[in-house]
């Protein structure tokens, strides 16, 4: 992991995804991330895929290989008595707290900052929930695509038909990302105050903080955009176009760039004056695409970048995951790292995308088993006794 977030301890009680991914992002960057989990099961997100031959590693399925990643593991039973003391002395020597249950639940399990701060005034406590904790749909159920429906993003997305949710669950990610900044940004405040606050992250909030200049467009014309799959409302050409063997995406935004493109590609038909303007391509955007779509076919995506990119046109591959996973330029970066579960084997996953140059070169341990670090927390961190250790063990408050 890197180092830039060392000395900074976080309480994790964070399930699925939008809530590990958060904690998952501070533990990459170099906090210590403490994961309090059901002693007996863990965590739910173990289960996710657990029994998925090929996508997972002795029982540990691909969510939690990659969201538990630099992480530690104490499996702690909430509703023990016992195991309210243990939560309360983390409390004193961490920084903060994290969950992302449905409203409410967290302050019923006694997580809220009103109800921590008065063990640490200076505890940051983070929540995310679908709706946000105030509002008249705070109590509804959220997932992902509930998220992506109700921040207006699924009418943007496709061809218009149908509304279509993106393959990636930016539901659940746009929210951890949100919460990463608000914990962040708390703790700055509390360099100045003193004290720590509390963050209220809604998934909605953040789909809807996404739309950015469209929510503006929209509020000034009165008319919602549309979809229109992978073409631009202003800029043509800008779309994915098939090649002779993958999708190849052409981007020209500005006169001079269509300029250059059309005299690298050479297509003397669309070398007009017309053209040479934004609203002539725009009026003759369907005969650019055809002629476009019918000269791009004519050689291989990479033979097509081997010639625009040298002369600055912005054009890229279409990759799926799996050229991703193999793309030297991000093997370069390392965006692409393998990871080791308890068991040995090694996993590629998706890297951490913050580079830092004073933070020390990134590095990633094994997500950990269920109680894997209870000792380790308890005793090291915590100064309990062997008996006291031996107590809580025997009483099922810890394992």
């Amino acid at each position: 992991m890197s180092n830039a977030l060392n000395g900074l301890r976080i309480l994790d009680f964070t399930h699925m995804l939008s809530g590990p991914y958060a904690t998952m992002m501070l533990a990459d960057l170099g906090a210590e991330v403490i994961k309090i989990e059901p002693p007996v099961t863990g965590e739910g997100t173990r289960r996710l895929l657990e029994k998925d031959k090929q996508h997972s590693v002795d029982g540990m399925g691909a969510y939690f290989l990659t969201l538990g990643r630099n992480k530690k593991s104490l499996a702690l039973d909430l509703k023990s008595p016992s195991a309210k003391k243990v939560l309360h002395d983390l409390v004193r020597c961490s920084d903060v707290v994290v969950y992302n249950f449905r409203a409410g639940v967290g302050e019923k399990l006694g997580l809220h900052f009103n109800q921590l701060k008065e063990i640490n005034p200076r505890i940051v406590t983070c929540s995310v929930t679908g709706f946000g904790e105030t509002g008249p749909n705070r109590d509804c159920t959220s997932f992902d695509m509930v998220a992506q429906a109700t921040g207006g993003g699924m009418t943007l997305t496709g061809d218009g038909v149908n509304p279509l949710r993106s393959g990636i669950p930016i539901g659940d990610l746009g929210g951890g990302l949100m919460a990463v900044i608000g914990i962040l940004s708390a703790l700055q405040a509390r360099v100045r105050t003193g004290e720590g606050q509390h963050i209220d992250i809604s998934m909605q909030d953040a789909q809807v903080s996404l739309l950015n200049y469209m929510a503006t467009m929209t509020s000034l014309s009165g008319e919602a955009p549309k979809a229109s799959g992978n073409a631009h409302f202003v800029h043509v050409p800008y779309d994915s176009f098939p090649t002779r063997d993958r999708h190849i995406i052409i981007a020209i935004i500005t006169n001079e760039l269509w300029k250059t493109f059309i005299q690298t590609i050479d297509i003397a038909a669309l070398d007009t004056p017309e053209n040479e303007e934004q609203p002539g391509r725009w009026k003759n955007r369907e005969q650019i695409t055809q002629v476009l779509s019918e000269r791009l076919r004519s050689r291989t995506c990479d033979e097509w970048l081997t010639l625009l990119r040298p002369a600055g046109v912005p054009c890229a591959p279409v990759n799926d995951v799996h050229a991703v996973l193999n793309d030297p330029h991000l093997k370069a970066r390392r965006m692409i790292v393998d990871v080791q579960h308890a068991g040995g084997r090694r996993v590629q996953q998706a890297g951490n995308p913050i580079k830092m140059s004073s933070a020390g070169e990134d590095s990633f341990s094994p997500p950990p088993l269920v109680g894997q670090d209870s000792q380790h927390v308890l005793q090291d961190i915590l100064g309990y006794s062997d008996a006291s250790l031996r107590e809580l063990t025997e009483s099922g408050a810890v394992r």
